[in-house]
Parts: C-alpha cells; sequence; structure tokens
C-alpha cells in the first residue's frame, strides 16, 4: 500500500519515533565529544604543569606549545595560549586538593569547559567547585544560569534557612527538604518602593514568578496566590503555595514585610495541617511551610520551631544588593551633589 500523505497518523507516528531517535544519538554523541575533549583538555594541562614544574623552560614554553599546535592542527580550536594556560589551572586546581583525583575528573568531564571554567575562576575551593558541577549536571544549567548562581552566592545560602525538619520529617526526607531551602532568599529583581509592604512583594512575586522559581530552586511548580482554605467554616488565605516535584509536597510561602514574629509560626503551623487535609493527596508527603521575613533573631526563631508539629522553615529576604560600607562613605551626599552643580551656573 502506497502511502497517500504526510498526514497519514500512521507515518506521523514513525517520523515522530525516527525523530527522537535521531535527537537522542546527537545528544549522546554530543556529550561523547565534551567527554572526550575534557579528557584532552586534562592531559594537556596535566602536561603542562609538570614540564614547567620539572624543566627550565618556564612558562613561555607554553607560547610556543601552542604556535607549534595550531601549525599542526589548524582545524582545531582550543590550542591558543590563554586556552593552554586555563587547561593548567583547571588541573592544578582539582590536583592541588585531597580528594580522589580519577572521581573529580569524571564529574567536570560531564559539563562543557565554559562552565569548567566559569567554576574554578569564581570558586574559592574545591568543594565549592565541586558542589556548582552537580548542581550544573543535576538542574541543566546554562552557562548564564551558573554565573548568576555563583554571583548570588548560592553554596553558601543552601541549606541555611531555619527549620525543624529532623523533629518533624522522616530522616530520608528531613535531609532533602532541608537542602531544597536556602537563606536569604535574593529577591533583586523585584520593583518595589521604598515603603514595602507584603501584598506588594506577593504581586511582585507572582508578576516576576519566573524569576522568583529560579531563585527557589529546581523543582518547584507555582500552583497559585491567596489560595483559599478553610478551617470550621472560616476562610484562610494562603500567601503563595507551590508544588515541589522531588520532595513530593506542596510547600507554602508565607511573606512578611517586618521582622519575624514567634507568632508566625502558630499560624503557619495551622495553615500547614489545614493543607494537609483538604489538598495533600494520600501519595503525597507532609506539606512543608516556609516564612519568609525581612529580618530574624536566630535564637526568637529556633524558639519557636520547637513547639510545632508541622515541618516549618524561617528565612530573610534581600530586596536589593547592600552598597559595600568602604565605597557608601565615598558616595557623594545629596547636599553635596546640588552644592557642586550651583557652583557650576
Amino acid at each position: 500500500m502506497e502511502l497517500q500523505s504526510t498526514n497519514n497518523p500512521e507515518y506521523i507516528s514513525w517520523i515522530k519515533e525516527l525523530k527522537s531517535k535521531i535527537q537522542s544519538s546527537q545528544l549522546k554523541a554530543a556529550v561523547s565529544v565534551n567527554r572526550e575533549l575534557l579528557s584532552l583538555y586534562w592531559d594537556l594541562g596535566k602536561s603542562i604543569s609538570s614540564k614547567i614544574l620539572k624543566s627550565n623552560w618556564g612558562s613561555s614554553v607554553v607560547e610556543q606549545l601552542s604556535k607549534d599546535l595550531k601549525k599542526e592542527f589548524p582545524n582545531q580550536k582550543g590550542f591558543s595560549r590563554s586556552n593552554l594556560f586555563s587547561m593548567k589551572q583547571w588541573f592544578e586546581f582539582y590536583s592541588a586538593s585531597n580528594s580522589e583525583i580519577t572521581k573529580i575528573q569524571q564529574l567536570v568531564g560531564q559539563i562543557p569547559w565554559g562552565h569548567n571554567l566559569a567554576i574554578i575562576t569564581k570558586s574559592n575551593t574545591v568543594e565549592e567547585a565541586l558542589f556548582y558541577c552537580n548542581k550544573t549536571i543535576e538542574n541543566n544549567w546554562s552557562r548564564a544560569m551558573l554565573m548568576n548562581q555563583i554571583s548570588s552566592d548560592f553554596y553558601h545560602r543552601q541549606g541555611k534557612a531555619i527549620t525543624n525538619f529532623n523533629n518533624t520529617l522522616p530522616e530520608h526526607h528531613s535531609g532533602l527538604a532541608t537542602e531544597t531551602l536556602k537563606d536569604p532568599y535574593k529577591l533583586d529583581f523585584l520593583d518595589l518602593q521604598e515603603k514595602i509592604l507584603e501584598k506588594d512583594i506577593e504581586g511582585q512575586l507572582v508578576k516576576h514568578i519566573t524569576s522568583f522559581l529560579l531563585e527557589l530552586g529546581a523543582g518547584f511548580s507555582f500552583v497559585g496566590q491567596q489560595v483559599p482554605v478553610k478551617i470550621d467554616k472560616q476562610d484562610f488565605y494562603i500567601d503563595l503555595l507551590f508544588y515541589h516535584i522531588k520532595l513530593k509536597c506542596h510547600v507554602v510561602i508565607e511573606l512578611k514585610a517586618i521582622e519575624f514574629k514567634a507568632e508566625f509560626a502558630g499560624k503557619m503551623n495551622l495553615y500547614l495541617s489545614a493543607v494537609d487535609d483538604t489538598l495533600k493527596n494520600e501519595s503525597d508527603n507532609p506539606t512543608i511551610g516556609l516564612l519568609l521575613c525581612q529580618s530574624k533573631s536566630e535564637i526568637i526563631a529556633e524558639y519557636a520551631l520547637r513547639g510545632m508539629t508541622q515541618p516549618i522553615g524561617i528565612a530573610e529576604y534581600e530586596l536589593s544588593k547592600a552598597i559595600p560600607k568602604d565605597l557608601k562613605s565615598n558616595l557623594p551626599t545629596i547636599e553635596s551633589i546640588e552644592k557642586e552643580l550651583a557652583s557650576k551656573f
């Protein structure tokens, strides 16, 4: 039987299957090529480092090596003087650690060269660098996203929220839940006036939901704003409700434009109980709450969570990057600017 039309359902299904196989093959080939290239770069970096260390040639040998390699392999990129030095730096950065170097080489070989350079030039320790390598693989970060996470100091913020998860969640679940939260949350993408109200922050977060989801981290899915829950015929409204795919649970986020107060935890405890009773499915894990406050006393926060039966985290948010003190002292005042302008007219 001849194919009468490319709109034939059987043909459409067949071509879709073939396209999927081709795309999968291309992806595997790209990953394989990247690993082979990075294996080569690792060996080159190791060899250059060893030669400079053991011989009397000095670092000038890298420039000569670059010329010879480019002459021998004119169609292959990556042999510039600066890139050869980057290979040397890359190898030396990790080989200086006490970690198992073979496992490190296998890990860094899974991400692109540009990502690797960004990580070693911005990380202070091997532990920090490996953290960003693992997160890049886990979340499939682009280079721009990786740079954004590094600049926001994600390494030092992850898992820093004050929680009672160890006492309210099963052991296998509490660790992942703790890692999911951070402190502080960077909300400098919001456009807010000087006098901030909670409803303003909430509205801006919904308006910039994509940016907020990126800041929350992988796995969060937005469910709704001002989600109603009924408790004993009374209506209560949750600021923001999310569902976390990996944790398999709802996440209630309450926003406070002031310093944390102990009574906030009690109200969150109420909300979480209500969500568990009305929205949670049998296959879901217990609902988690996150109180985002302008500031907090860690001691008060820890005391407030001790008697809570529901899993709650408390963290601060930052609306804009603070001006360093040493720079702030050098900035002109409004009065000095006005005086300077007056002298020119």
